[in-house]
């Protein structure tokens, strides 16, 4: 995954009560011996009872099987092929009651089919995988991610109020309900724009981003056109625009 995606790198949890003899550790992230050793130093001794990810997508979820055989813990996520024996199935509304707190799955599909938050609801806080950052925005790339999903997801984890999140990347989000609705805005504003360049004559999503993203570093344009492309499946599924001659056209 590309430093210009994941910003400093990737956040791994250690969580649990202060005084929990287990910990639960949430995206063990990459197989890089020294990130598994300050991830075992990070639970003062403890141990490890569960293994939880936000999603498979490799800067998360690359290094999860073996740290979780190492810690000697079984490993949950929503993608069935990733979970071990002994790990409970991640559904909307369950309880985890793991490392002495009580966690919840959140399944927000979007940035990822099988992306899942989790509710810490003692601290009223969200683990929030790539579902929201802590800086910036988070990419939707077709075909693995769904545009209507991840704004019905953006919905979900505002309903729950937070006060804070714990995001994938970048630092801790403080006033959660601002920053989601700037995600929100900013898709709406978006798909305006895809919208605006199909009246305007483009066709195709290489052209869409020229015009869309002719501010932004170019290294990121194979990104964004991923990007317009699930804004585009989006919009078709709505009836709003039309695949036409290889390309996309306003809806008739």
């Amino acid at each position: 995954m590309s430093p210009i995606l994941t910003l400093e790198g990737t956040n791994t949890y250690v969580v649990a009560a202060s005084e929990s003899r287990t910990v639960v550790v949430i995206d063990p992230g990459p197989p890089d011996p020294g990130h598994v050793d300050r991830v075992i130093l990070a639970t003062l001794g403890r141990r490890v009872e569960l293994v939880l990810l936000t999603h498979t997508h490799v800067d998360h979820a690359e290094g999860a099987a073996a740290f979780a055989a190492r810690a000697g813990a079984p490993l949950a996520a929503l993608e069935p092929g990733w979970a071990t024996a002994g790990a409970p199935n991640l559904v909307a509304g369950a309880r985890l009651d793991v490392g002495g707190v009580r966690l919840e799955p959140v399944p927000t599909p979007g940035h990822a089919a099988d992306h899942c938050c989790f509710w810490l609801g003692a601290e009223r806080a969200m683990f929030t995988g790539d579902h929201v950052l802590g800086r910036g925005t988070t990419v939707v790339e077709w075909p693995g991610g769904d545009m209507a999903a991840y704004l019905e997801s953006l919905e979900a984890v505002a309903a729950f109020e937070p006060d804070r999140l714990y995001p994938g990347h970048g630092p801790r989000v403080d006033d959660p309900a601002t920053t989601i609705r700037e995600y929100i805005d900013h898709r709406l504003q978006r798909e305006a724009q895809v919208l605006a360049a199909l009246e305007a004559g483009e066709r195709t999503p290489a052209g869409m981003v020229r015009r869309i993203y002719a501010d932004v570093d170019p290294a990121l344009h194979g990104f964004a056109e991923l990007s317009v492309r699930a804004h585009l499946v989006k919009l078709v599924r709505e009836g709003r625009a039309m695949e036409q001659d290889g390309g996309f056209a306003p809806a008739r």
